[in-house]
């Protein structure tokens, strides 16, 4: 259990490093964390140092009783989650009582789905906040972050992919898409960046390699689902053939900054923050 009387604040964590690092930062201010690990997604070792609880997705009422019950008030959402079909969910009880009340949202994007999923909790009682409120060193910022900057060519490139980013998060598809020479060679949809990458290794063009395009859905729900990049990302993406990658300055998580900059040294891979109103 959580400092009696302390309000400790509540992660619900899928996979990756964020979820920990969160743990870490906000233990590191003092404040007792108490984390929900979502069952098949979350990294059981990352969590292990702090109290948890490993919990279905769908397990609405267990999720509510042990926030509660960790006088949790604030909570963070983080990690990635495969959106799974309705019908594998099998709520309980309350986790049928949430599904109702998302409605709609069900069937919209994830963007959609997130929003009304804060808009819930926070009418059971709790604030949600954002990743980056907690992880302040991890989010990119504008220019260039390593040795390579994108010339000319792959300037056009990313120009080209904000236009198509941002029409596809009007729509509540994706986060972002690849560009080689004006020519769009794939955008991202369900299943995520890696796999986009993976699918367009066999799609690149003759000449100068693609540029990879990462930002924020048009008003989207930021507390819930920032575009990421990793060391695998920049490491994928040279494996297809990308001159580089950018992502919205101030509205990027990077798992780990520095081993991100060092495989895009190593690589020759531009990492570029974009900047407000710069393309």
């Amino acid at each position: 259990m959580s400092t009696p009387g302390v309000p400790a604040l509540g992660i619900l964590a899928g996979g990756g490093p964020l979820p920990a690092q969160v743990a870490a930062a906000a233990a590191a201010l003092g404040q007792p964390v108490f984390i929900i690990g979502f069952q098949d997604f979350v990294d059981e070792a990352a969590i292990a140092p702090w109290p948890h609880q490993i919990v279905r997705l769908a397990a609405a009422g267990e999720i509510l009783s042990a926030l509660r019950a960790h006088q949790c008030r604030d909570l963070v959402l983080i990690g990635p989650v495969r959106r799974p079909a309705l019908r594998d969910l099998r709520p309980d009880r309350e986790g049928g009582r949430i599904l109702a009340r998302l409605g709609r949202a069900l069937f919209s994007g994830d963007d959609g789905l997130l929003g009304a999923l804060v808009r819930v909790l926070g009418e059971e009682g709790f604030t949600v906040r954002g990743a980056h409120e907690y992880l302040q060193h991890a989010v990119g910022h504008a220019g260039a972050l390593g040795a390579a900057v994108p010339d000319d060519l792959a300037r056009s490139d990313i120009a080209r992919g904000i236009a198509v980013v941002r029409a596809l998060g009007a729509l509540d598809v994706g986060q972002g898409c690849i560009v080689q020479d004006g020519l769009v060679l794939g955008v991202e949809a369900i299943e995520g960046t890696d796999a986009m990458l993976a699918r367009c290794s066999t799609l690149r063009q003759a000449g100068p390699g693609g540029v990879l395009v990462k930002l924020l859905k048009p008003g989207q729900e930021r507390r819930a689902d920032m575009p990421t990049i990793g060391p695998v990302t920049v490491e994928n993406a040279s494996a297809t053939g990308l001159r580089g990658i950018a992502f919205e300055a101030g509205a990027t998580l990077l798992t780990d900054r520095d081993a991100c900059i060092r495989a895009a040294d190593r690589l020759g891979l531009f990492l570029y923050g974009i900047g407000p109103n710069e393309f």
